[in-house]
């Protein structure tokens, strides 16, 4: 198709611009360059033949590479801020800053909090704490009535201790339980009642009353270890554990005081009329008390006594074993270590208390005024 340029033009007017459409009117384009692989790549300046490959990391051979690190230098550096030291005033100004006192407060309830764990933790191991609440669960009223069962105890009918489902009472519900309150007392009241009469027979002296207490003391650790052993020997398995045996054999301590008592009123002859008859009421009190835990035994599988504590340790009832009629073949043993805890009781309420007596009463007696 060949451009006309004098088609379709008025002939009064401009001739108007035509759009060409033909290609081959405008001539053929020049052709691209073909592309060469082995032409290199001119982007427009000059280049040189690139540099000879080499395996690994090139070093620049100016670096230093052995020179060796400075050394940290952790005082002043010029250049930067130095805090400055907190001063004693400063610090004593911190420590008065209510959060800071309230974070040392709890710091320190935590670790008393700790330290009360592990005390408890350790003593557990040697010492049945968790027992040893239930033998102080006591009150004014149970003291009392102990104290009279005790010194009077033949017009006392029940001697059974009262069960609450499975576990007993503790000792302020009954008075049948056993305690460790009255003999503490005891123990406590006996050596300054001692201490006392010494000083009334002008034998008194400071190393005295070390003397009765480490006696005491060692007398309650030596009764309890006999105790033990003959059980232990006699292969007698009881409902009796060692906290029960030590409130029982404690109980003494009640028949000594009211006999060192009548020794200050009466004398010798109040002091011995007295001990015969607390020892009397101390045995039969201990008789109707303990045979209903000696000759009645636990119904038990294992070969340990109930006396000992590894098998029910973790348990916080002393009397969670169940109750059984013995076999006829231990019944005998028990009621013989009946009458051994019956009768020696008396003999050791005598033994400590004979030497405080004196040979007159040595509270002179009330005299009327006029």
């Amino acid at each position: 198709m060949n451009f006309n340029a004098s088609r379709n033009v008025n002939a009064g007017g401009p001739r108007k611009a035509k759009r060409v459409v033909d290609v081959a009117a405008m001539g053929a384009p020049s052709p691209a360059p073909s592309f060469s692989p082995a032409a290199p790549y001119n982007p427009g300046y000059a280049q040189g033949p690139p540099p000879p490959y080499q395996q690994g990391i090139q070093l620049d051979g100016a670096q230093n590479f052995g020179t060796p690190e400075p050394a940290g230098n952790f005082g002043y550096m010029a250049g930067y801020p130095q805090t400055p030291m907190a001063s004693p005033a400063n610090i004593g100004a911190m420590l008065h800053q209510p959060i800071v006192q309230d974070m040392a407060m709890q710091y320190g309830n935590q670790l008393a909090a700790q330290g009360r764990e592990v005390v408890t933790r350790e003593l557990g191991k040697f010492v049945p704490v968790s027992r040893l609440r239930y033998y102080f669960a006591v009150d004014t009223n149970y003291v009392l009535k102990k104290l009279l069962l005790i010194l009077f105890p033949y017009r006392h009918q029940e001697w059974m201790v009262k069960y609450d489902q499975e576990s007993p009472v503790q000792p302020r519900y009954d008075v049948n339980a056993p305690d460790l309150y009255i003999p503490c007392m005891g123990y406590v009241s006996y050596v300054l009642l001692a201490g006392f009469m010494l000083g009334l027979q002008q034998r008194f002296s400071p190393e005295q009353i070390s003397v009765q207490a480490s006696g005491a003391l060692a007398y309650i650790v030596c009764e309890m270890a006999l105790y033990l052993a003959t059980l232990y020997v006699t292969a007698t398995r009881t409902a009796l554990n060692t906290l029960d045996l030590l409130a029982f054999s404690g109980y003494k301590y009640t028949a000594m005081i009211y006999s060192l008592l009548a020794a200050l009123a009466l004398g010798a002859p109040g002091y011995y009329a007295c001990l015969l008859y607390c020892s009397l009421g101390l045995s039969y009190f201990l008789v109707k008390t303990l045979r209903l835990r000696l000759l009645t035994g636990p119904t038990q599988t294992s070969e340990q006594p109930s006396y000992a504590y590894a098998a029910h340790y973790a348990s916080p009832n002393p009397y969670t074993d169940s109750w059984a009629k013995p076999s006829s073949g231990g019944t005998k043993r028990r009621v013989y270590f009946l009458l051994f805890v019956a009768i020696t009781q008396p003999l050791l309420s005598w033994w400590l208390t004979y030497h405080l007596v004196p040979s007159s009463p040595a509270l002179p007696p009330v005299t009327s005024a006029g």
